[in-house]
């Protein structure tokens, strides 16, 4: 007889029951004896009985909890309890010890009425035997049937808590496991991106401009000047240097943009987001020039931002994605059909306006480093519609905006 409880505290329980049915049981046989009772001779034949039937489920291993078998054991016992609680008054104390076992072996909607039968059928054969009525032959059986429901349920009540309480510790620490690993890749992408930023305006903003100042210098000398040779070899470097930096950019560029386009990031990025609550679409407008990496990521974390918002605040059921391409100038819309905000108004949200609490700053902070503008138009009940706009660069160094 297997329990579903601690194998420690299963182990002291099972030797504690095991002892109080067998020590009642030999009780109730020598009294039989020494009172030199009527039917002494089948008190010793049945609590034998009882004895092995006892020990041999106890040592089964198929009589377990809610099975057959633990029924069929029951019913074994229950029966031969009767006939000796039919010879012997002084079987009636068996019936707490099959308390614990009908409430351990039973469903609940069974060992309850299976508890409340026992109770009284001690009652009625103490009653039958001529015993001297008291409160006590009432009162003991229905205590000791109250006592076990109580202790049975309430020790299941703390086991299936127990139980809860380690799934809960087991699944925090999963989490932190998790979230450790989820802050580390979140460390590692902002600091490649900060570093592919840095990179791209410092160290390649500053080598361009050395390289337009080299050009510029070079075409002011006499063709047979000395220093000729120098400027062009200065710019030479400049211009490798230039390319290097270029590609440490690109090496540093989000995983999103690692294998494929912008519009290929985007198009993963609209496939991940839809659900059956929410259809989002991409769609791409103009003629696709190759944009550098700080423009791609910019673009791509401003949409990851805006649609997470669309997912987690807005409640629409349709959203859209645009990258344009106008000839100097490249712009990303992601326009919603949620239930929108206040807080802004139309295109006042743009550069300078500080409300928010939907990422607004991060997405204003990165069209500005890039010389962009960001718009926000909303109002409650007509959705949301999110612009960044950025200046193309130009082959000089210079972008759209600059040259307009």
């Amino acid at each position: 007889m297997e329990t579903r409880v601690h194998p420690p505290v299963a182990a002291a329980l099972r030797l504690c029951l095991h002892a109080l049915l067998l020590g009642l049981l030999a009780l109730a046989a020598v009294q039989a004896v020494s009172d030199d009772a009527p039917h002494a001779g089948a008190v010793l034949v049945v609590a034998g009985l009882l004895a092995a039937v006892y020990v041999a489920g106890a040592a089964a291993p198929s009589v377990q909890p809610r099975t057959r078998a633990g029924a069929l054991w029951l019913a074994a016992l229950g029966a031969l309890w009767l006939v000796l609680l039919a010879l012997s008054p002084d079987a009636l104390w068996l019936a707490f010890p099959l308390y614990f076992l009908q409430l351990h072996l039973l469903p609940i909607r069974w060992s309850l009425p299976a508890v409340g039968v026992t109770a009284a059928a001690a009652i009625a054969g103490f009653l039958l035997h001529g015993e001297p009525v008291t409160p006590g032959t009432f009162i003991g059986p229905l205590l000791g049937a109250a006592v076990a429901v109580a202790t049975v349920l309430g020790y299941d009540a703390l086991s299936r808590e127990s139980e809860r309480r380690r799934e809960l510790i087991e699944e925090l620490v999963s989490t932190r496991a998790e979230l450790a690993v989820a802050e580390r890749t979140a460390g590692t992408l902002a600091e490649r991106e900060r570093l592919a930023r840095e990179i791209h305006d410092t160290l390649a903003q500053g080598l361009s401009s050395i390289q337009l100042l080299l050009r510029a210098a070079e075409r002011t000398l006499p063709v047979d000047a000395p220093a000729a040779a120098h400027v062009r070899q200065a710019r030479e470097a400049a211009q490798d240097n230039l390319a290097e930096a270029r590609r440490f950019v690109r090496a540093l560029t989000p995983p999103d943009l690692e294998n494929g386009s912008l519009a290929a990031a985007l198009e993963r990025l609209t496939a991940r987001t839809s659900t059956p609550a929410l259809t989002v679409r991409f769609a791409v407008s103009g003629t696709p020039v190759e944009l550098p990496t700080p423009y791609e990521v910019a673009l791509l974390r401003t949409a990851q931002s805006a649609l997470a918002n669309t997912v987690q605040h807005a409640s629409a059921h349709r959203a859209e994605i645009t990258l344009s391409f106008l000839g100097t100038s490249v712009a990303l819309d992601v326009v919603d059909d949620g239930c929108g905000f206040t807080g802004v108004a139309g295109r006042a949200a743009s550069a300078d306006t500080g409300t928010g609490g939907f990422g607004l700053p991060a997405m204003r902070s990165r069209a500005r480093s890039l010389g962009g503008t960001l718009s926000v138009e909303s109002a409650p009940g007509q959705g949301t519609a999110v612009a960044l706009t950025l200046p193309l660069p130009l082959a000089d160094g210079r972008t759209g905006q600059d040259a307009a």
